[in-house]
């Protein structure tokens, strides 16, 4: 069983990296199991298609990326202190990558969302409710933030749904000056979209 799950783990590492560097399309079976080091046969074990494993992808990386999200936004710290760690996580996160691979790879669920968006209800419909996830997410904090007279919003879903624009957009600008420091100007420009100035953080952080 162990060395079951290892070479199902071992295809989805493929896949995603793969993914990452050649995008979907270009992504044959042949290639994923040869990167993964597993027989063909492997891969139809425990994928039914290309997409099926697409899918699996996305949700193994979102199960890591909610865990960050989580992390980042949760606490005791003022909300709008908990939305700029997010921020910085995610910088930190590409930064890392990039110094792994040489590339800013971007956000998987963006990169995959302009490529597929069309090709695939399946994926495009998993891709939605992943970043409704994410709104819900960073609404939350920004309720928080309005009840304690912090921002200045008049519907704050849609609020969120900038800050998670703004933010899937300088990260995809990163991607293309293949530079992190795209993301500087994020934390200014989130407070100004919120009608916000910068919390004073204290000792105790809230």
């Amino acid at each position: 069983m162990g060395r079951t799950s290892d070479a199902r783990e071992r295809i989805l590492s493929a896949a995603r990296s793969l993914i990452e560097t050649h995008g979907y399309s270009a992504l044959g079976v042949a290639e994923i199991c040869r990167t993964a080091g597993v027989p063909k046969g492997s891969f139809y074990y425990f994928f039914d298609s290309k997409e099926s494993l697409a899918l699996a992808v996305i949700d193994e990386h979102w199960a890591g990326q909610k865990r960050t999200w989580a992390t980042a936004l949760g606490g005791d710290a003022q909300p709008l202190l908990r939305l700029r760690r997010l921020f910085e996580e995610t910088e930190v996160g590409l930064r890392t990558a990039q110094q792994s691979c040489g590339t800013v790879s971007g956000c998987l669920f963006g990169n995959l969302t302009l490529e597929m968006s069309n090709q695939t209800e399946a994926i495009r419909t998993r891709l939605q409710e992943i970043f409704e996830a994410q709104v819900e997410m960073v609404g939350s904090v920004i309720a928080e933030a309005l009840e304690r007279q912090e921002v200045e919003v008049a519907d704050t879903r849609e609020a969120a749904r900038a800050v998670v624009a703004q933010l899937e957009g300088q990260v995809l600008f990163a991607k293309l000056y293949n530079s992190t420091q795209q993301l500087g100007p994020l934390w200014a420009n989130c407070l100004a979209l919120l009608g916000a100035h910068a919390p004073r953080e204290t000792a105790a952080g809230v």
